[in-house]
């Protein structure tokens, strides 16, 4: 072959691509053009070729639609069309077509026609975040607005993708507006005070515009920080007045002084210092700490003498005046030292300190008295500040009761200030001494663990390794020491391939998941504190086993085994291929094809079923052999398995039987007078190719010529065999015509043929021939064929006439067996007087076989 030949070939190659490409387009350029609405239910009528092609018709890629290939009508698959899937990137711009190829018309054209999906409402707005966080500063002007990052995105497209949206919960603090369509402003409509509402919570609802409206909700939290707005103030409860003793030593602490400044952070930051009119014997005696607000002694104190000093104690803020308190510190003379508060324990005590568990009601703690000098007897005993406790006087002495339960949990120890008060002959009340009352308040069991979430959800792919880690669980118990301490368990009925530490809630799993098995696990767990008697609280667990490809399609039986009737129609249902697959979504579905395509069947994948796609003849072929093969559409690799079909075809009555012998309705046989009686003369030989009943032939003479009684043949209604029933007498010479009907055995109706046995019976036996093939001339209801081409009449067309004739035959016979007895006395008569024609006589001999020409 020449260096030519290749490029030839590929310019006509070339050639021959461009015209099919220039005939595509011509065609997808045309009015061929059809649209369906996505996600519908399979066998939905999605459009015809029937008005734009001739037929036949045949759709070359079925995934989504297949095609009748009579009408041209194409309908919606199992396989449902996403078009967000299908067409991602032209999900909001444009049309979203898928382009099929088909063959049409009897040349088979190659066509490509486009289908455009078109959108449904299906996809709910998203938000790409559960909550949207915003930080506005208290001190904005009510109209600021606020660009909102956060949109929602809806895949659909036109009016089903367009998004509105509106506040929830705002309390018109808030409110929302649109601009160009996607840009989202929050709006300030009233003055915000963080000191008075740190944060506001609103949803944020996305509603898209389809006609039956989704929607989806993002948590949208503002946060309001704070501006230096606020300056520092004494608070209520800071001390104005101390009394110390003469004696007190360095370093002892005399007050705290406490102002607060609304505002947080740094703005919030207060710094204390004394002002600079504080005497200098009073910033030699005290100092104060910048930060807490604690004043305490420089020195040991030695004083005899009553004395009281001011101190001026100034808060400053930033960018704030300060605010100022004055603090009067009595010191008492040593003399007066000598009373002290005597302390009788009714409650548990260790080292001075009482013991109360916690959550008891009222409860007296202790009975204190006073002791020393005469002068105690003008002194009392009083509670200095907001504390839950009390003192009632009981004859001279103080009980100290609590005034209502503690909580360990809010406060678990207590100082109780108690201060001697002594009253002068003026009545003025001077304080004396103050002494502090410890009591610590013991943990008692009285709270249960707390879950961080009482539901907890997770997705794990099966197949999963054996020991995998799951998740971990938190609770955490507001108690102390023992009484916190938490251990995890769980339920008792849950499967033994889950565990979890005891100690840190550590979930896991020992064995690999199985989707199949079981594709939801919800567990239960359990947080247990260690206090007596134990306290627990419970959290579940919900883990979804998500699907692998790891199950190929299992057909309901290895062999299917199908019986159908020959002459069906095209695309007959032969029958159901069931198929599974336990896997989900694309992993568990399936498709089948039948491997060697080479025979007359397809299989609907729409239906699941198998269909013929020619007519079956049994007398060509009556059983067929074909495999199945099922695929899913996994990812990343799709599963196969294979079934054997066998299809029987059944036979039906479509064959007539056809005479092999005699040959013809011309065959003529010479039969000598001397055979004897019992002889047999020739048969008929007829076949059937169908089976069963409708291949089972019989034999049935329906008139003879010519019509006398004692006609001297029979014939065998099962095996066709023509015999002498009779010695032949002279009356029997000359030409015998048998009108034989062959019918076979079929239902409802038989189907018949009929034939001319012609018997001459002469004394020469010379070979007879028959000019013409005789003809029949009884009722025409007989027949409704020509002999030995057709099916007979409608004799037997249906029982009811059947019966009608026979009885018609049998009257009519018996009236005609009359007429012969005469018809043959006159015929007798003439025989004896006319000499028999020896040179007319035919001799036939039998044939071993004959052929049938019809």
């Amino acid at each position: 072959m020449g260096h030519g030949t290749p490029d030839n070939m590929n310019w006509a190659g070339l050639l021959q691509n461009l015209l099919v490409l220039v005939h595509l387009r011509q065609i997808m350029c045309g009015s061929v053009r059809f649209s369906i609405p996505e996600e519908q239910e399979p066998g939905i009528l999605a459009g015809s070729l029937s008005k734009h092609f001739a037929p036949p018709y045949q759709l070359l890629t079925q995934e989504y639609l297949w095609m009748d290939k009579n009408t041209g009508n194409f309908y919606t698959t199992e396989q449902k069309m996403d078009r967000e899937a299908l067409c991602p990137e032209e999900t909001k711009a444009e049309e979203c077509i898928i382009l099929h190829n088909a063959v049409v018309g009897p040349s088979g054209d190659l066509i490509q026609f486009p289908v455009i999906i078109e959108d449904i409402n299906d996809n709910v707005p998203h938000f790409e975040n559960s909550e949207i966080h915003m930080r506005v500063s208290e001190d904005v002007t009510v109209g600021t607005s606020f660009l909102l990052d956060d949109q929602a995105q809806d895949r659909d497209t036109g009016r089903n993708g367009e998004v509105q949206y509106y506040l929830e919960g705002s309390d018109e603090v808030f409110s929302l507006k649109v601009e160009d369509g996607s840009f989202i402003i929050l709006v300030v409509q009233t003055a915000l005070d963080r000191e008075t509402q740190e944060q506001y919570q609103m949803a944020l609802v996305a509603t898209d515009c389809g006609s039956d409206p989704l929607s989806a909700t993002a948590t949208l939290i503002v946060t309001v920080t704070d501006v230096n707005d606020n300056c520092p103030s004494f608070s209520s409860d800071s001390p104005r007045s101390v009394t110390i003793p003469g004696d007190s030593p360095k370093n002892m602490v005399v007050a705290q002084v406490t102002a607060t400044d609304p505002d947080s952070g740094p703005n919030a930051a207060i710094v204390y210092s004394l002002s600079p009119k504080v005497s200098e014997q009073a910033k030699k005696l005290f100092s104060l700490d910048s930060l807490t607000g604690y004043i305490t002694l420089t020195q040991d104190l030695q004083s005899d003498n009553s004395e009281e000093l001011v101190l001026k104690v100034l808060a400053s803020g930033h960018h704030c005046p300060p605010a100022d308190t004055q603090v009067t510190i009595s010191v008492l003379p040593m003399a007066n030292q000598e009373l002290t508060i005597k302390i009788g324990f009714i409650a548990e005590h260790q080292n001075q300190t009482m013991v109360l568990p916690e959550n008891q009601p009222p409860t007296v703690l202790a009975v204190l008295e006073l002791e020393g000098d005469s002068s105690f007897k003008d002194s009392s005993l009083a509670i200095e500040g907001e504390v839950p406790f009390t003192l009632s006087p009981q004859n001279g002495k103080y009980l100290l009761s609590t005034s209502k339960p503690l909580d360990y949990e809010m406060k678990h120890e207590h100082h109780i200030p108690v201060v001697v008060h002594r009253r002068s002959a003026e009545g003025s009340v001077t304080a004396l001494s103050r002494h502090v009352i410890r009591v610590f308040v013991a943990d008692v069991n009285d709270n249960a663990p707390h879950f961080l979430q009482s539901h907890y959800q997770l997705e794990v792919e099966e197949n999963n390794q054996p020991g995998m880690s799951l998740l971990r669980v938190s609770a955490s118990d507001a108690d102390s020491g023992h009484n916190s301490r938490v251990t995890y368990r769980l339920d008792k009925h849950t499967s033994t391939i889950f565990n979890i530490d005891p100690t840190t809630g550590q979930l896991s799993v020992s064995s690999s998941l199985d989707r199949e098995q079981q594709y939801v696990h919800r567990l239960t767990v359990f947080a247990q504190d260690s206090g007596s008697p134990a306290l627990e609280s419970v959290a579940t667990v919900s883990i979804r086993v998500v699907d692998q490809n790891d199950n190929a399609p299992v057909f309901l039986t290895q062999h299917f085994i199908f019986f159908i009737p020959e002459n069906v129609a095209q695309f007959a249902q032969v029958g159901r291929v069931g198929v599974t697959d336990p896997d989900e979504g694309r992993n568990g579905n399936t498709e089948l094809h039948v491997v060697n395509n080479s025979e007359p069947f397809v299989v609907d994948n729409t239906q699941g079923t198998l269909r013929t796609t020619t007519n079956l003849d049994r007398e060509t072929q009556d059983r067929y052999e074909l495999y199945l093969l099922a695929s899913d559409h996994g990812h990343p690799v799709s599963l196969t398995s294979t079934a054997r079909v066998t299809i029987f075809v059944e036979d039906i009555n479509d064959n007539q039987p056809k005479v092999i012998l005699p040959n013809s309705n011309f065959s003529c046989l010479t039969v000598s007078p001397e055979t004897m009686a019992g002889t047999m003369i020739t048969k008929i030989y007829a076949i059937d190719e169908d089976s069963g009943l409708n291949s089972e032939i019989t034999y049935t003479v329906v008139a003879r010529e010519p019509a006398h009684n004692g006609s001297p043949f029979r014939v065998d209604s099962r095996s066709g065999n023509i015999s002498l029933a009779q010695r032949l007498v002279g009356n029997d010479l000359g030409m015998h015509h048998l009108f034989i009907v062959v019918s076979d055995g079929g239902k409802p109706a038989p189907l018949h043929t009929t034939v001319w046995v012609n018997l001459l019976v002469n004394e020469s036996m010379e070979p007879c021939q028959l000019d013409s093939a005789p003809t029949w001339t009884g009722p025409p209801d007989f027949l409704v064929q020509t002999p030995s081409k057709a099916s007979i009449c409608e004799v037997e067309e249906s029982a009811t006439r059947s019966a009608q004739l026979t009885l018609l035959v049998g009257l009519g016979m018996m009236l005609a067996s009359i007429c012969l007895l005469v018809v043959t006395a006159v015929l007798y008569l003439k025989q004896r007087r006319r000499r028999p024609q020896q040179e007319n006589e035919i001799p036939l001999r039998l044939k071993d076989k004959y052929y049938s020409d019809d």
